[in-house]
């Protein structure tokens, strides 16, 4: 498939409560841009906690209008939910139900295969949304890598004066 049809999602798993609204309803007005004017019909989320999750869910309730439109989760290891909470168990394991398709890059976790997946997200995309608030962490690792291949990247969090050009 054309990477200009695909984007990918990355973003930090907390999101502080007093900008989730906004930034909920961003990822959908800019999902929604994608998809009418610059027709995206495959979207790349990590399966992690916190905005990739909010990313697949946002994709997978605008599915329901869009049916043309894929989710696909691109998970770093098949037990990539080791050490998470019951409830965000079963939410993760909704979206996997419902995605279009699951790529599973390792049996199970290793180092280095978090980092891969971002690579994988990023080299099989044209653009990128992300919620960036900091400098380092695999967020701020894989808008880098995104930019360093010339990808467009649309950041849904708070304005901070040049974080993007800091990076």
């Amino acid at each position: 498939m054309e990477t200009n049809a695909v984007c990918c999602f990355t973003g930090h798993r907390r999101i502080p409560d007093a900008v989730l609204p906004r930034v909920i309803s961003s990822l959908r007005r800019e999902v929604l841009r994608l998809i009418r004017e610059e027709g995206v019909t495959r979207f790349l989320s990590g399966g992690a906690l916190g905005f990739d999750t909010l990313a697949a869910e946002t994709v997978l309730e605008l599915s329901a209008d869009y049916p043309h439109v894929s989710l696909v989760i691109v998970r770093p290891c098949a037990d990539q939910t080791r050490g998470w909470n019951a409830r965000d168990i079963v939410r993760y394991h909704a979206i996997l139900d419902r995605a279009s398709e699951v790529i599973t890059l390792a049996p199970a976790y290793q180092p280095g295969c978090m980092q891969a997946r971002n690579r994988y997200l990023v080299e099989h995309s044209g653009v990128c949304i992300c919620y960036l608030t900091e400098r380092t962490g695999g967020t701020a690792y894989t808008v880098r890598y995104a930019a360093s291949r010339s990808l467009p990247v649309v950041n849904l969090a708070p304005p901070e004066p040049d974080l993007l050009s800091g990076l």
